[in-house]
């Protein structure tokens, strides 16, 4: 049987005891022993193997591992280092993307839970002979749970706050050796309180657990920490001077989160998918890690799950999140004209050059709109490269692949229609224009709404892509009449009309929309046209019985477009 895909499987242990697939990234254990750090912190956008590479350095180093876990893999080569470090540490794990709740309170509660629960795995320091009885009363302090309380764990805010560095006490009291902690997520506290109106009062916990866990703990062998923002240190790493951050663009273990193209042709030769390399490069590649090229793997592994249930499945979306999407329609909205017109050159295939903050608060995000740009490269929604030659925090960004390409349209469509919507009497009149078969009309005010919007014309864009592009834009148009039917794609023939409206006075519109890749407007409409007299499109409105059927073809070139029926044919000016 060949070896099962680790989709959402982000324990190494349990891919590597489950004979899951595994691309091989151990030898980031070498490379962070011979580049010494005390406090490291690696940050990566999500779904890039930050969490498995946590689980991985757990399993080398902690007392009492299994070797076994390693055998085969290239850190097993390296015999030296694997008799002095392997299995030689104490380790402490924690991932806090769960510390989260709508007040400060909940999410205390939460990270209560988090510590509580990895304190709990060393209840053997209870009888620890190593420990005397004030020892045994912390570590007590740390698993006491409060039976009559709402939350697990019943420790105060002052002992929580010393917990990591107590627990480091205690392990290196009992092991006679100092710990390595390792902190997953460790951001994800700041965004949701940040969301949830409670930052000032998380920035203030993280901070002391922090400063007490690496910097004035002398337990402590090393740390890592992984998330998606390097916060700045004036926010929660005030006098931590042993931190060593390591972020996107940075050379140093560039290759050791994400897909190289290496992982990838190892991938899909050993499931037989080297056919589809391109497909996938062109969706999720096109990531800059340092000096790295790099995919995103949570999508590699989504999409080839797909292909070998079904070889002809189209790439999908795999890798979009609400807080990220959130984050371009704060760009669309608080944008003037020039970051609008930036934003259509990236959907463009362009690139924009920026000034781009390596450090930031949450808060930073809403005192400047131009810090948008630095997060979005930050989580993965743009990627780039210093410009030589440049300052230090100059960038060339880019929208990475097919995948993020398509997310930004179908941001740029919700957003659009959301602010299309507000004036109500515009979008009346527009709608209207359709029943009385005014093309002008038609004509001059979509010709507006593309000027207004961001337009498509990139020619590395697949020519649907981008029909489905402007589709959706119209489609959101005539959908805000309420007493209308709007379909589409529905079956209304012998095949699937781009939009179909049936109205209350039974009057009947058959819309079908072309992308003119050459520019030629009158050809495409008479394309569009003639599509809906062959596919027989208004036969399924006259079987609903609709009295009259006004067919229309649209054409549309970047912000250029042009309306026809049958009688008429109208351009705009571009």
């Amino acid at each position: 049987m060949r070896k099962k895909l680790p989709i959402g499987i982000d324990g190494f242990e349990k891919i590597r005891t489950n004979d899951f697939y595994y691309a091989d990234k151990t030898l980031f254990i070498k490379e962070l022993l011979e580049n010494w750090g005390e406090v490291n912190l690696f940050t990566r956008p999500r779904r890039f193997g930050k969490t498995l590479n946590m689980s991985m350095l757990k399993s080398f180093f902690e007392i009492g591992s299994d070797p076994v876990l390693f055998d085969g893999l290239k850190i097993s080569q390296e015999k030296e280092l694997c008799e002095k470090y392997m299995g030689k540490f104490p380790v402490i794990s924690i991932s806090l993307k769960s510390v989260d709740g709508p007040k400060y309170d909940s999410a205390v509660a939460a990270l209560r839970t988090v510590i509580g629960n990895e304190a709990g795995r060393f209840r053997f320091l209870r009888k620890s002979p190593k420990l005397d009885e004030d020892d045994k009363n912390s570590y007590n302090q740390l698993v006491n749970v409060e039976i009559k309380s709402n939350t697990k764990y019943d420790m105060t805010d002052a002992i929580l706050t010393d917990s990591l560095q107590t627990l480091s006490l205690l392990l290196y009291k009992h092991y006679g050796q100092k710990v390595i902690l390792l902190i997953d997520e460790y951001d994800v506290p700041l965004d949701k309180a940040f969301q949830g109106g409670y930052y000032d009062e998380m920035v203030g916990l993280i901070r002391n657990l922090l400063g007490n866990a690496l910097k004035t703990n002398d337990s402590l062998y090393f740390a890592v920490l992984t998330g998606c923002l390097r916060i700045s240190k004036e926010s929660i790493f005030t006098g931590l001077n042993n931190l060593k951050a390591h972020t996107i663009s940075d050379f140093r273990y560039d290759e050791y989160f994400g897909f190289t193209n290496g992982d990838v042709d190892e991938l899909l030769e050993f499931y037989g998918l080297s056919s589809y390399k391109e497909v996938i490069r062109e969706w999720y590649d096109g990531y800059c890690f340092g000096n790295t090229e790099v995919y995103c793997p949570w999508d590699v592994m989504n999409y080839c799950d797909e292909l070998l249930t079904a070889p002809s499945a189209p790439p999908q979306n795999y890798w979009a999140n609400t807080s990220g999407n959130d984050l371009i329609l704060r760009l669309l909205e608080k944008a003037d004209q020039t970051a609008r017109d930036e934003v259509e050159e990236l959907l463009n295939g362009e690139a924009v050059t920026k000034r781009i903050k390596q450090e930031l608060t949450y808060r930073d995000i809403d005192d400047r709109f131009e810090n948008v740009w630095s997060v979005l490269y930050a989580t993965g929604y743009l990627t780039g490269r210093h410009v030589e030659q440049e300052e230090a925090d100059i960038f060339r960004l880019w929208i990475p692949n097919g995948e993020i390409r398509k997310l930004f349209y179908d941001l740029v469509q919700d957003w659009f229609q959301e602010v299309s919507r507000t004036d109500s009497e515009r979008i009346n009149r527009f709608c209207a224009a359709f029943l009385s078969e005014n093309v002008s009309m038609i004509q001059e005010m979509l010709s507006d709404y593309l000027w207004d919007s961001i337009s498509v014309r990139d020619t590395a864009v697949r020519r649907n892509m981008k029909e489905n592009f402007y589709h959706g834009m119209l489609l959101g148009l005539l959908r805000s009449q309420g007493n209308w039917i709007v379909k589409s794609n529905a079956e209304t023939g012998e095949g699937y009309s781009d939009i179909s409206i049936q109205t209350p006075e039974r009057l009947g519109v058959v819309i079908e929309i072309k992308y003119a890749d050459d520019g030629n407007l009158e050809a495409a409409c008479k394309e569009a046209l003639k599509q809906i007299e062959e596919k027989k499109y208004a036969e399924g409105l006259k079987r609903r019985g609709m009295k009259k059927i006004i067919k229309y073809g649209i054409a549309f070139y970047g912000k250029a477009c042009m309306v026809a029926t049958v009688h008429s044919c109208m351009e705009s000016t571009e």
